[in-house]
Parts: C-alpha cells; sequence; structure tokens
C-alpha cells in the first residue's frame, strides 16, 4: 500500500519536477543539429541573445557538413535589400526565402562562440562554387559592426571577402568610410562591408546575370564573375569552430 502511494505521489509530482528544468535554448543551427542530427535543412528559431530574442533562420543542414546558420539569402529578388541602417541592424525579410538576420544577432553570435563563414552562390547557368572562410566575426555597434575575415578556402570562386576585412558596415543612409566612397564614386544600392570599389556585394540589386545598364550595383562576387554580373544565388552562413 505504502509504495502504491509514493508511486501516485512520484506521478503527480513529475510535472512539477519537469518544469524546474532548465529550458535549453538553441543559439545557432548547429545547436540544433546537436539536438537532433536527422533534422532536415529549413527554417528554425534560433535565441542568439537570449529567451526574449527569437529568429527564424534558415539551417542548412546539408552543405560541407551542415550545421550552417544563415544570415543572408538571395535567391529570387523578391525583397528589397535597399534599406537603411535601423533594418541592417535588426533583420528584415522571411527565413523561408530571401532575408537578413540582423547585425545585432549576428554580432552576439560571433561573441558567444567562434565561427567559420561559407558563401555558396550559383549563376544563371546553373553552376555553383563557394567560398570558405576559417574565421569570422564582428564588432559591436560602437564599433560600426566592423568586420573580421580570414583564413580562405576556395570551392571555385575565389577570394572577395579578405578586400573586406576591417571594414565597418555601410548603408546608404549611414557611410562609415567616407575616403572609400570618394576614392571609388560609386551608388550604394547595397548595404555591406565597403571597401572601396568593393569586390562583393551580396546585397546589391538583384538583377539576371550580365548587365551593363548600370555599373556595379548588382548582386556581385568580383572574383568569380567578375564586374556587373548579378547572381542568381548567394547565401552568407556560419558554423562554430570545432
Amino acid at each position: 500500500m505504502t509504495m502504491k502511494l509514493i508511486s501516485v505521489f512520484l506521478v503527480l509530482l513529475s510535472p512539477l519536477l519537469t518544469s524546474c528544468l532548465p529550458l535549453i535554448l538553441p543559439v545557432d543551427c548547429s545547436d540544433i543539429y546537436h539536438n537532433d542530427n536527422s533534422r532536415p535543412s529549413g527554417v528554425y528559431t534560433i535565441y542568439p541573445i537570449g529567451a526574449t530574442s527569437a529568429v527564424q533562420v534558415y539551417c542548412d543542414m546539408v552543405s560541407e557538413g551542415g550545421r550552417w546558420t544563415v544570415f543572408q539569402r538571395r535567391m529570387d529578388g523578391t525583397v528589397n535589400f535597399y534599406r537603411g541602417w535601423d533594418q541592417y541592424k535588426t533583420g528584415f525579410g522571411i527565413a523561408a526565402g530571401e532575408y537578413w538576420l540582423g547585425l545585432e544577432s549576428l554580432y552576439h553570435l560571433t561573441l558567444r562562440r567562434k565561427y567559420k563563414l561559407l558563401v555558396d552562390m550559383e549563376d544563371f547557368g546553373g553552376k555553383k562554387v563557394f567560398a570558405r572562410y576559417s574565421s569570422f566575426s564582428i564588432d559591436p555597434e560602437s564599433s560600426g559592426y566592423k568586420l573580421s575575415v580570414s583564413g580562405f578556402t576556395n570551392g571555385g570562386a575565389g577570394d572577395s571577402m579578405t578586400n573586406h576585412n576591417g571594414k565597418k558596415f555601410t548603408t546608404f543612409d549611414k557611410d562609415q568610410d567616407s575616403h572609400a566612397t570618394k576614392n571609388c564614386a560609386r551608388l550604394y544600392l547595397g548595404a555591406f562591408w565597403y571597401n572601396a570599389c568593393y569586390y562583393t556585394n551580396p546585397n546589391g540589386v538583384y538583377r539576371w546575370g550580365t548587365d551593363n545598364t548600370l555599373n556595379y550595383v548588382g548582386v556581385e562576387w568580383h572574383q568569380w564573375k567578375g564586374s556587373n554580373y548579378s547572381l542568381k544565388s548567394i547565401s552568407m552562413k556560419i558554423r562554430p569552430v570545432q
């Protein structure tokens, strides 16, 4: 009889015990993968800053071993990337399609862990290439979200990111490197860690392949397709360094 009462007591108590256990929230897609490595690529919720910071991202669970948190994706031109500082800070678009995660979330991710970067891209002929970097992080807003990227590995795309290392993020309403802008005399029809006469412009105007009607404004990766070729797709994604 006593054992039966104890069993009943434990059954009644179990919900309370469970509710006292700490809830482990995924910081990035690698946490989601490690919790269940059968998860397919798709949209998931992560918490880069804490319990009140839920954001949706696309998790690439396939490319180069998977576990990648996508923070930028262009694929069809359905989302306007010509936006100001505040929107690039907080993020925009939808994780199931084109989107930008947000500089503040990206900063907190790279503050908490050491990350590598993968940039996947495709042209309008169906050819796919990539560039990988062994180290990627950005500084806080007070430092202009300055970029640190290094350790290039070529996947056919060539290196168009190292040239942007050490640069602050720039939008049309917040030019943080006027010297570079004057040297290049370019139109800011995008937003990125711009250097003088940039080597890549993933947040530029979405166009369809070769287009010379307006120079240097497309979704470009100069070391692969040169200037004035706008890519069909490009995605930038990070994964913790093992």
